[in-house]
């Protein structure tokens, strides 16, 4: 392929390479071509275009197929426009000469094919450049036309369009023979050549005046004709033909009106003639309706096509014509091209123009025909209103259809019991399709405007709800049923609507029980008001409920009454217990008995009282009698989906009876005798049958399975014809990927099969298959609709083939059904016996999968590819095409040896195959796709195989993506989405991008849907990338696409966001979006920010979001078999004229949503919350977020007001401490106070649902607690709509009339507390601990009025979700009227709010109960007796008073037993703060002397405790979780202190002196018992601790084999603090002991405290002591000071305690390479503890002596002053040891060094400040030891003190100018010579006379001191006194 890339054909090259390949090469050539033109310097095109002219003429004759002859002649046109155009005309001759040819054959074909599209090409390209030679070019093309077969006129005309497109209004002369010569082939036999007519007279138009004046008519008669037997492409086009051509005749284009005198047409004649259309439809239109349903006529393919096009849901039989179908379409496109304005303002005329179409009695002759009028019409309503008009004008419209409805309703005479008027049946009639499509079109605006839509609800003078309930009398059902929809669509847009209504319709069904209207109007209401409940978030109160139980069974009580209502009453009241089970299982399981019982009721019992009700009863009471079983069934159905956790195997056992019985229940005899009338009752009651056992476990009816497959088999063969109706969903049981076979077939319904659900019992069924004859039976049967002329049915059984294949699973079962497809696929001629076959070795291999079916896979792939190239029928290829992929995707990595074959295939067909035939282009693409994916990341590969399959692959997809039609196009970007995954290299992203932006324009919903899908992907890694090519494309359309250039890509894909409708669709443009974010928001913060506020802002009506105005280059064709409704997303490309519509309320909820993404993504750098360094950084656009989380939070809807409140509460948080440059001390919050006070107060007003109510509480808490604000007064407003919702908390259940479920006002009443819970903690926060009085403003005066309240509230909260968290088996004790803030029946929900609140909650009780010592001061409690405690107490105990004894110990269980519940097993997704409030509950509890005597008494709780807390950290690692776990084991053990304390103190007292020492943990002997030992439960914890920070205190970790020593390192500060906490409470552990007991931990204790030290005891730069080593020497302190040592019974173990712990503390000081930073300071004062600590264990010790001189010498001749003047002082605390016995080894053996060290200083004296502190604390210890020295010695020692001190002193001459440090030495030792001359003034005078040269010395050093003090007093003198001013000056005097 790379040969290919040239400028020149290599010609040598094409000529090696074999006949196959060729054309491949030429078109990727041609590719190349395309691409480089444009690019290429003119100077070198120009050189070499005389041969390229040769070559790619010369490629004209060569039979191009049609993708190559599409490029050929683009890569011409642009040759002549880039290069010189001399030989232009010779070209073109040349191309008419070969069309002029009159060789006919198919072999010229393609060459004619070719010279035509080079013609379209020129012209369009150069257009008037090729002056007058268009007039003899247009005839030939005409004359050509004449003669040409299909595909000739198909090509020839998409040429003239082009030429006429080129030429504009120069072609005027030729414009009339075009469209003589055109129109004719609007009816074409060809629908490719239809669609080709259409789109040239699309183009015509434009120019051509005459056909939208006086020919106006005549073409609206032309579309009206090519519409019938047409198919979905030809519709389209032909809509918008039609559409254009009225649109332009209302408003014609500018330039044209100039030319000539044009006379307008006006819009009721435009109107009429469309409904001309319409109604009469050309000719023969809807004459033959009530033939067609009798099953007579002969109906072609064609005409059938639209049934499907309706819905797939529909299938009835068909119409005539379809014509009329289209028209809708042609509507919206005239509506479309008007624009939304013109809608607007005449929006009256178009509703009443549409209803009327709707109400004609030619529209609506029949049922059917209704039926799809009604379509029609709505379709026409929404695509219009739904999507070209803004929410105002929206709501405008929707009082405009109010009205239109009230109109009919006065209009209809609603019929009289007494009888009726024939007048009024046919205004019935006529008004009912009225009222279904405008009803309908109301629903849906309401409710995709949601809670937007509230003034259209609330306006009196629209009266729209009672308009619409009033129509829930209408007289005909549809009309009574569309009502009910539109009251569903208002409640689920409106939730707080839900609840009046249901009781408005309960009343009125009471009220009007004798009206058979009301009865089944107003139960249509409740039944869809109940299934709207679940899109309602809040739900409805639990008593609707009952209430709606209560009525139907009334209703059902009381049908048998009467006759005239029986039939109304039955279906109501099933119908409303169906609703009611789409509640849930928390609801229906309290009505469960009663509906089994009812169930029950309706079916026979036995199989006697089934045979003797066939004798009973008329016609009438077996109506009713199947009506209620349907019901009844119905009703079971839905308990089986909406209930399945009730489904247990009782229910199921009760369930099976009456299923069992509609089983076996007769119905064909009941039919003979009574009547063909009953049939659509029985089948309906077979319907609910099927569609039960379809939901039930297959195994639950099992025993019937014979009966039930014979009634199979008979609806599948009709056997009883005469019970059994035909209607059929058959279509959705085939697969999905199969709709392709269906596409131009799915017309043909009148096959013999029955519901959807029958395949699926059968399947379900075949797990067992049963018996052999079973299975021949069932396989037969498959077998012979393989060879069915219906293609649904062959579809069904290729599917049902394969899951029998699966559930065998027998490998000669699957060789004999692939056998037989084999051979009947190797004989059979026929279409219909191949197509069949084909698909049925697709479905074995995609169900049976690789392999499974291998051994067949060589056959299988063989024979397909043999079908695949059958060129006679495109049918044939279509399925083989379908079935190869199905192979390829099931095979995997065993179909890649057919890969090259199958990819050779593959291409040769899409360059061959025309590209009417669009099925074959599909299955094509879907091949192409399964092949990606099997070579899968192989692509990424360089091998020439590889390469080879890639670069095929490549070409693959380009031919695909030039293809006209959406589908092909959608499968081409599939296919290079895979290989963008597999090989992202080798994906062009510059061509790919732009192609799918154009896309996303497309009038075709699976275009976009593709185009948006490649876009999320490619965004994901390549974010940048996409954008900049966007961009790109978007400058390159031209500068009126500015707004486009300034939104990016981004803010098309917000602009979508409002016109689509489609879930996947909008789910994958939010991913797009969310990726795009996360990778540019930061870098391009302000184009992102502003984006999301141009969308927020948007409040006009018109202007807002923008959208890609790049047209289409051709209208795309759409497949046959799309469904129309797809239609209701987004028509025609938007016109550049045309506003768009602002940004609706669903886009301004994801604008929110992104905006608190982009907060969250600045959140990592610092930089964007710091004003003084902000460059493009968030801090800078505060204000924007403040006003767009303003505008969010007070916006009408309802799921926007909670998004902007989640972003003002996101905001709050990230930037509370930020601060204002401007003004210290302040933040820059501060300034946007009104502006969060003004957000929340709307939430709190009355009518606010409780959601948002709840998280405006949250705000408010954040709000309070981030310390914005510190003035109370300013606080009080935020702080007043806190106090105003606690109030409602305090009155109570049930105060206000509920609007919701009874968990809505849970989880409001739990947020109002847990907000005040959160203020409560943060205030308390800003409190500093050593604050004893609050001063009066502080922010706790808020809170403090409203604990008493608030203390209570929160405490039957918590007594709540005690009981809530209680496990199933004990839900016996759970109050049966419900908690404080819960109702029995809302428990499952409730327990989901609380569960969201009780944390702070817990906190801030236990700050309660702690500052009010467990609420001393306040009332007695009274505590209800019964429902919290057990159920036996008797009723009458009402209250009884706690004493505070009992009231403690309560709140102690309530807050220790909610906590240890959830630290046991805090599940996964519980947010770390629940955890750590819990653990700061507990400390806070546990500082309180109360709680302290509580857990001390109670071990055994103290000890689960630890045990679950240990437990806690071994699940969750946060170093702040750690932390605050030993600050609670802390607490616990001080409280086991305190209470050990006490019971040795009351034994002493009682004078028991002798036992005291047993006192503790361990007794006599010592032991601890694991379970019952607090102290050794505290010791797993602690030593947990300590191995997780440091793992090398582990022995075991030394002892194994791949152990690396790790060097002691400084710990993170988090651990650090960790590890000296725990060292702390360590060192504790033992005074909880006994003497015996403290043995038995000490060595444990002691090991681990020295080995801490050993690790942790590392030099730092500054000096500085570590925590966890300060910790380790306290906590040797701590232990070796305890009072144990004065034990007498333990001494030995004592000694040897102390004794062994100073040896390891000895090794482990000692000097190390392999521990260079270690810090000997440390280990020398562990020495020097032990040595003051435990002198009497020590002395006379030897080896230790000897260890601990050692160090001290090491220290003294360290090189480190600091660690000389640390060791200095040490040993002068040895020194001074009162023990002589201790020191005075210590004294002889160290001070001889001391002396020696400090007499060296004179030589060398100190340079630094820490060289001048040791000499200092070497000479303090010396001066100590002359004190300490008896009298006769002193002057030997002063004599080794004062020399040294002299010889300090420098010379008078030198002190001036010697450094600072040597000064201070000579002023220290002159200092202190001074000092000890009168302390010991006479062995002073010997130690000085005995050597002179000393007193010389020392005395000119004391006079130069004195001089220099005089003169210092002088110039202190001389200077005058100042003043001083303050050094910091305030910029602002608040005062």
């Amino acid at each position: 392929m790379e040969l290919a890339h040239s400028l020149l054909l290599n010609e040598d090259a094409l000529a090696q390479i074999t006949e196959a390949k060729r054309p491949v090469f030429i078109f990727e050539w041609l590719r190349f071509l395309d691409k480089v033109l444009v690019a290429a310097n003119r100077v070198d095109v120009k050189e070499k275009q005389k041969k390229l002219v040769e070559q790619l003429t010369g490629l004209i004759s060569s039979a191009p197929g049609p993708p190559t002859r599409k490029l050929l002649a683009k890569n011409l046109a642009t040759l002549y426009s880039i290069g010189d155009t001399f030989t232009v005309f010779q070209t073109l001759d040349k191309c008419n000469e070969i069309i002029k040819s009159k060789d006919d054959t198919p072999a010229y074909l393609p060459t004619k094919l070719a010279a035509v599209a080079c013609v379209g090409a020129f012209y369009e390209k150069m257009g008037r450049m090729l002056g007058s030679s268009f007039p003899d070019t247009i005839n030939n093309l005409l004359k050509a036309l004449k003669s040409a077969e299909s595909q000739g006129r198909g090509e020839i005309l998409l040429s003239l369009q082009k030429v006429l497109s080129g030429l504009g209004g120069a072609a005027a002369s030729c414009h009339r023979d075009i469209y003589k010569n055109a129109r004719s082939l609007l009816t074409d036999r060809s629908m490719a050549v239809r669609c080709a007519v259409a789109k040239c007279l699309l183009e015509l138009q434009n120019e051509a005046v005459f056909m939208w004046t006086t020919e106006l008519e005549n073409v609206a008669t032309l579309c009206f004709k090519a519409l019938e037997g047409s198919n979905y492409g030809v519709r389209v086009a032909v809509a918008k033909l039609l559409g254009t051509v009225m649109a332009t005749a209302l408003m014609p284009k500018q330039a044209a009106v100039m030319r000539q005198n044009v006379k307008r047409a006006t819009l009721e004649e435009v109107l009429e003639l469309m409904a001309t259309g319409f109604l009469r439809g050309g000719s023969g239109f809807l004459k033959s309706g009530g033939e067609m349903l009798k099953g007579g006529g002969s109906v072609s393919r064609e005409v059938r096509v639209g049934v499907t096009q309706v819905s797939p849901r529909c299938l009835i039989q068909p119409l005539n014509s379809w014509s009329f179908f289209h028209l809708p379409q042609a509507y919206v496109v005239f509506v479309t091209t008007l624009g939304g304005q013109w809608l607007e303002r005449n929006f009256a005329t178009f509703l009443s123009h549409v209803l009327d179409l709707v109400s004609h009695p030619r529209a609506t002759q029949t049922h059917v025909e209704a039926v799809y009028s009604r379509r029609c019409v709505s379709f026409m309503l929404r695509a219009t209103l739904g999507g070209l008009l803004g929410e105002k004008a929206q709501i405008a419209a929707g009082k405009e259809i109010c009205q239109a409805i009230s109109k009919q309703m006065r209009a209809v005479v609603v019929n009289d019991i007494s009888g009726e008027n024939k007048a009024g049946a046919a205004d019935v009639s006529a008004s009912q399709h009225v009222m279904v499509c405008a009803l309908k079109e109301l629903g849906s605006l309401v409710q995709s405007l949601s809670a937007t839509a509230s003034p259209l609800i609330q306006e009196p003078s629209i009266g729209l709800l009672e308009t619409v309930t009033s129509v829930l009398l209408h007289p005909s059902m549809a009309a009574r049923l569309a009502a009910a929809w539109c009251l569903r669509c208002v409640a689920v847009a409106l939730p707080y609507q839900l609840t009046p209504l249901l009781d408005r319709c309960a009343e009125r069904i009471n009220n009007l029980k004798s009206s058979p209207e009301a009865v089944s109007g107003y139960s249509f209401a409740m039944a869809a008001l109940l299934g709207g409940v679940h899109q309602c978030p809040l739900g409805i109160p639990h008593s609707k409920g009952k209430l709606v139980v209560s009525i139907a069974e009334d209703l059902l009580r009381t049908a048998a009454q009467n006759s005239r209502l029986s039939l109304q009453r039955t279906q109501a009241g099933w119908l409303l217990l169906g609703a009611l089970m789409t509640l849930g299982p928390s609801l229906v399981r309290y009505h469960l008995p009663k509906m089994l019982l009812l169930w029950r009721n309706v079916f026979p019992r036995s199989q006697k009282e089934l045979e003797a009700e066939k004798a009973r009863g008329d016609s009438f009471s077996w109506q009713v009698t199947l009506e209620g079983r349907a019901g009844a069934l119905c009703a079971m159905r839905s308990f089986v989906a909406h209930c399945p956790e009730l489904l247990t195997e009782d229910v199921i056992r009760r369930l099976m009876t009456p299923i069992e019985c509609a089983m076996t229940m007769i119905v064909p005899a009941i039919i003979k005798v009574h009547g063909a009338h009953l049939k659509a009752s029985a089948a309906m009651v077979r319907l609910r049958l099927y569609d039960i056992l379809a939901l039930l476990p297959p195994k639950t009816y099992e025993g019937s399975f014979n009966a039930l497959l014979r009634e199979l088999v008979a609806e599948f063969t009709l056997t009883d014809n005469s019970a059994n109706t035909t209607t059929s969903l058959l279509r959705s049981l085939c697969h999905y990927d199969d709709s392709v076979l269906m596409g131009s077939w799915l017309q043909e319904t009148d096959h013999k099969s029955i519901e959807d659900q029958v395949i699926k019992i059968i399947n379900n069924m075949t797990n067992t298959l049963g018996p052999e004859e079973v299975r021949k039976s069932a396989l037969a049967l498959v077998m012979g609709a393989l060879d069915n002329p219906n293609p649904i049915l062959r579809c069904a059984a290729g599917e049902a083939l394969g899951r029998m294949a699966q559930v065998v699973g027998e490998a000669t079962f699957i060789a004999r059904m692939a056998q037989t497809s084999f051979d009947k696929l190797k004989s059979a001629r026929d279409v219909v016996s191949r197509t069949g076959h084909s698909l049925a070795l697709g479905c074995l291999h995609r169900y049976v999968g690789g392999i499974g079916s291998g051994q067949h896979l060589k056959t299988s792939v063989s024979i397909l590819l043999a079908l695949a190239q059958d060129g006679s029928s495109h049918e044939v290829q279509t399925w083989a095409l379908h079935s190869l992929a199905l192979i390829v995707d099931s095979s995997g990595p065993m179909y890649r040896g057919y890969v090259e074959p199958t990819l050779s295939l593959v291409l040769t067909l899409l360059l061959t195959v025309p590209p009417s035939h669009t099925e074959v282009h599909q299955c094509l693409g879907r091949c192409l796709g399964a092949l990606i994916t099997t070579v899968g990341p192989e692509l990424q590969g360089n091998g020439a195989t590889i390469s080879t399959i890639r670069s095929s692959c490549l070409v693959g997809c380009a031919i695909m993506q030039d293809h006209s039609d959406s589908l092909v196009q959608a499968a081409a970007i599939s296919c290079l989405q895979q290989l963008h995954m597999f090989a992202p290299r080798h994906v062009n992203l510059s061509s790919l991008v732009p192609c799918l932006c154009v896309h996303l324009c497309s009038s075709h919903l699976l275009l976009r849907r593709a185009a948006v899908a490649c876009l999320r992907q490619l965004a994901q890694r390549e974010a940048a990338e996409v954008c900049e090519y966007a961009m790109s494309l978007a400058k390159r359309a031209g500068d009126s696409k500015d707004s486009t250039i300034k939104t990016g890509l981004e803010g098309v894909l917000f602009g979508m966001l409002d016109r689509e409708t489609d879930r996947k669709l909008c789910s994958d443009i939010h991913d797009t979006l969310g990726h795009m974010l996360s990778s540019l928001a930061v870098e391009k913060l302000s184009h992102w920010l502003k984006l999301c506020k141009d969308v927020l802002a948007a409040t006009t009506d018109v202007g807002g979001a923008v959208v890609f105005e790049v047209k289409d280059e051709e209208d795309s064709e759409k497949k046959d078999e799309m469904d129309d409704d797809t239609m209701f997303t987004g028509l025609g490309e938007d016109d550049k004229s045309k506003p768009s519509v602002a940004p609706r309320w669903v886009t301004r909820v994801f604008a929110a949503d992104c905006l608190c993404r982009i907060i969250l993504l600045c959140e990592n750098d610092k930089a964007h919350f710091d004003l003084a360094a902000a460059r493009d950084q968030l801090v800078l656009h505060l204000s924007d977020l403040i006003r767009m989380a303003f505008m969010a939070a007070t916006d009408h809807s309802n799921q926007l007001r909670m998004a902007g409140l989640q972003a003002l509460e996101d905001i709050i948080k990230k930037f509370a401490s930020v601060p204002e440059p401007e003004f210290p001390g302040h933040v820059i919050l501060e300034q946007y106070q009104a502006n969060v006070g003004a957000a929340l107060r709307p939430a709190f007003s009355p009518d606010t649902p409780s959601d948002i109510t709840a998280k405006a509480c949250q705000v408010c808490s954040t709000w309070i607690g981030s310390g914005v604000v510190s003035d109370l007064n300013d606080l009080r407003r935020v702080h007043n709509l806190l106090v105003s919702s606690l109030d409602k908390v305090q009155a109570g259940k049930g105060s206000s009339s509920q609007l919701y479920s009874e968990s809505a006002t849970t989880m409001e009443k739990l947020a109002v507390l847990k907000a005040w819970a959160e203020v409560r903690l943060q205030t308390l926060m800003r409190v500093p601990s050593y604050v004893s009085v609050l001063p009066p403003d502080s922010l706790i005066t808020l809170v403090q009025p409203e604990l008493p309240s608030l203390s209570r509230l929160w405490l039957a909260m918590l007594r709540d979700y005690a009981l809530l968290t209680l496990p199933a088996e004990f839900s016996s004790q759970l109050p049966p009227d419900g908690g404080a803030f819960y109702t029995p029946e809302t428990i499952d929900t409730a327990r989901l709010h609380y569960r969201g609140s009780w944390a702070p909650v817990l906190h801030a009780v236990a700050l309660w109960l702690s500052s009010t010592g467990f609420g001393a001061g306040e009332e007695k409690e009274e505590v209800p007796s019964a429902p919290s405690k057990a159920p036996a107490l008797p009723q009458g105990a009402s209250f009884t008073t706690k004493t505070f004894e009992e009231s403690v110990e309560d709140r102690m269980h309530l807050m220790l037993g909610v906590s240890i519940e959830f630290l046991c097993f805090p599940r996964p997704e519980e947010p770390i703060e629940h955890v750590m409030s819990c653990l700061q509950a507990l400390f806070t509890l546990l500082a309180s002397p109360c709680a302290k005597i509580h857990i001390a008494e109670d071990q055994l709780l103290a000890v689960e405790l630890l045990n679950v807390l240990h437990r806690l950290l071994l699940t969750r690692d946060p170093p702040a979780v750690q932390l605050q776990v030993t600050a609670v084991v802390q607490e616990t053990i001080r409280a086991a202190q305190d209470h050990l304390q006490r019971q040795r103190t009351s034994k002493e007292e009682e004078g028991e002196k002798d036992s005291q020492p047993c006192l503790g943990e361990g007794g006599d002997k010592g032991e601890l018992v694991p379970g019952k030992s607090l102290v050794f439960a505290a010791m797993e914890l602690l030593v947990f601790i300590l191995v997780r920070h440091l793992p090398q205190l582990n022995t075991r970790v030394k002892e194994s084999p791949s152990h690396v020593p790790l060097r002691p390192q400084r710990l993170p500060e988090e651990s650090a603090r960790l590890v000296a906490n725990t060292v702390s409470i360590l060192a504790e552990l033992p005074s909880l002991c006994s003497p015996a007991g403290s043995m038995t931990i000490l060595p444990t204790a002691l090991f681990l405290i020295t080995g801490v030290l050993r690790e942790t005891a590392v030099k730092t730069a500054d000096n500085s002591v570590p925590l966890p080593v300060s910790a380790a020497l306290q906590g040797i302190k701590t232990i070796i000071t305890s009072p144990l040592a004065r034990v007498e019974s333990m001494q030995t173990q004592w000694t040897g305690l102390v004794r062994s712990s100073l040896a390891s503390v000895l090794e482990h000081s000692q000097p190390d390479e392999s521990r260079p930073d270690m810090d000997e300071v440390s280990m020398l004062t562990a020495i020097t503890l032990f040595l003051l600590s435990a002198s009497n264990e020590l002395v006379g010790v030897t080896v230790l002596q000897k260890g601990c001189m050692d160090r001290f010498r090491n220290a003294l001749n360290s090189s480190d002053p600091w660690v000389q003047a640390r060791c200095y002082q040490l040993l002068l605390s040895v020194f001074q040891h009162s023990s002589r016995a201790l020191s005075t080894p210590y004294i002889h053996a160290l001070a001889p060094l001391m002396v020696e060290k400090l007499k060296a200083v004179e030589r060398s004296r100190p340079g630094t400040a820490a060289e001048l502190q040791a000499v200092q604390e070497g000479i303090r210890v010396l001066e100590n030891l002359v004190g300490m020295g008896e009298e006769q010695n002193r002057v030997q020692l002063l004599a080794l003190l004062v020399p040294t001190l002299v010889s300090y002193l420098l010379d008078e001459n030198a002190i001036s100018s010697a450094p600072q440090v040597s000064k201070g030495l000579h002023d220290f030792a002159l200092q202190n010579l001074m000092r000890i001359g009168p302390l010991y003034p006479a062995a002073f005078k010997i130690v000085i006379g005995a050597a002179p040269e000393l007193k010389i010395r020392l005395e000119s050093a004391i006079r130069a001191n004195q001089a220099s003090s005089r003169a210092k007093a002088a110039a202190r003198q001389a200077q005058p006194t100042v003043q001083a001013a303050p050094t910091i000056k305030l910029k602002t005097s608040f005062f």
